[in-house]
């Protein structure tokens, strides 16, 4: 995917307030989190309300003027799911050495550090650590003396020492726990003394297109935290595609109509019950013909998050089988190379073509070939190598895949063993193409 910088050269204004506050600009991608506009005819209901009306006097040299307060007690769905959740959004804030924040371009870039290794993220005296970003985040679980927090991966991407803002502008340290850059979600854990309140999630499986969605978070930083956002549900099962630090960040995401605002990375983006159904995570803000976009923001679904939170809690880290080839998708393949060395049928348009096949692999060990158009995983149609990967990343290390591709004109299916993670197969390739290898 081309990199393109979404930035106007000439306002340089709006880029230190981009680093800042932890937006990444990339492929036009904006890292952030959701801001929803819209009002109660979202969901067809008006708000409740008891009013009063109390009378002030005031005087001036022109005599007496009489203004009238009105004074609403109003409870909506709204009011009551953002009362509910909002206690356990925190503003999460990066801190690094002031040496950090020199290049440009990416996530990495914005919080600072060259080498892309989270190596040295754990905690620092702090003695000479700065503030380079803030995010946010959501308090999940509550386990004894430490609670949990979920946010993106960007947001934390750096990091010398963090420290986390609770509700009630509590400041608190943080402890990173681990991180994902495909997904782009983190977990870091804190001191429960001080937390009073833990967020659910929902499950977004479940979702409708068209239904409500609120964000909360802290947009241009922590000066405006619990700042609360409403919209809808615009789309499921985006495919989006982004780089931080030379790794592929890939999300099935929810679509939202939102406004994405710096600082609001990792926030929740919440259900009209209060729920967490994702994680805000990033906004297309330029299209690749460079028309500007509105209202398309994304969040990693919730029932994705909580699969990596659990692993991270854990290990630290995902592990993911690995299958041991390199892609192309079918679109990026002409027509005559589809009929005349392919040998597809037309009824095959959308897929994904084995450009490699590395030895010894669960892919070379089930007999899946270079140039072989794999169409389905587990009998479910693969249309890109989004697609493909998402399939494969919903297994663990040991299950079995069933996968169905075209060789020679002819449709074959095979069982994959997925007996092998990923790192083992970075440690034994010598692939050197730039394409994607699951």
């Amino acid at each position: 995917m081309q990199k393109k910088d979404v930035t106007p050269n000439s306002d340089k204004k709006q880029n230190g307030l981009f680093k800042k506050f932890g937006i990444g600009l990339v492929g036009g991608l904006l890292g952030g989190a959701l801001a929803f506009g819209g009002a109660y005819v979202i969901t067809g209901q008006s708000p409740s309300s008891n009013s009063s009306t109390t009378t002030n006097t005031v005087k001036d040299n022109k005599g007496d003027t009489k203004v009238t307060n009105v004074n609403l007690d109003v409870t909506s769905d709204v009011t009551k799911a953002v009362d509910k959740v909002k206690d356990s959004v925190v503003s999460v804030i990066n801190l690094q050495s002031p040496s950090q924040n020199t290049s440009d371009g990416g996530f990495g870039s914005i919080f600072g550090g060259n080498d892309g290794s989270q190596e040295d993220s754990s905690n620092s005296d702090g003695s000479d650590l700065q503030a380079a970003s803030e995010g946010s985040g959501v308090i999940y679980k509550k386990d004894g003396k430490t609670a949990y927090v979920v946010t993106n991966n960007h947001v934390v991407d750096q990091a010398k020492g963090l420290e986390v803002v609770l509700h009630d502008g509590t400041k608190v340290q943080g402890e990173l726990v681990g991180t994902d850059s495909y997904t782009d979600l983190a977990v870091i854990k804190i001191s429960s003394d001080k937390v009073d309140s833990i967020a659910e999630f929902g499950n977004s499986d479940k979702l409708k297109i068209g239904e409500p969605a609120l964000a909360i978070g802290s947009p241009l930083g922590s000066a405006y935290a619990n700042s609360v956002t409403q919209g809808i549900i615009s789309s499921l099962n985006r495919n989006i595609q982004n780089e931080n630090n030379g790794q592929a960040i890939n999300i099935n995401a929810i679509q939202t109509d939102a406004a994405i605002n710096p600082g609001n990375s990792g926030g929740p983006l919440v259900n009209i019950e209060g729920q967490v159904i994702g994680i805000n995570s990033v906004k297309i803000v330029q299209s690749e013909s460079q028309v500007s976009v509105e209202g398309m923001g994304f969040a990693i679904p919730s029932n994705d998050v909580v699969n990596i939170i659990n692993q991270l809690e854990k290990e630290g880290k995902v592990t993911r089988p690995a299958l041991g080839i390199s892609m192309e998708e079918l679109t990026n393949v002409s027509t005559q190379q589809r009929k005349e060395i392919l040998k597809l049928p037309e009824s095959v348009q959308m897929g994904v073509l084995v450009r490699t096949v590395q030895t010894a692999t669960p892919a070379d060990k089930a007999g899946i070939e270079r140039y072989d158009v794999i169409t389905k995983i587990d009998d479910k149609d693969i249309d890109s190598v989004t697609d493909l990967q998402s399939a494969l990343y919903k297994k663990k290390v040991g299950d079995k895949m069933k996968v169905t591709f075209y060789r020679d004109g002819k449709e074959q299916s095979v069982d994959v063993d997925l007996t092998i993670d990923q790192s083992a197969l970075k440690q034994n390739s010598s692939n050197s193409d730039n394409s994607q290898n699951p």
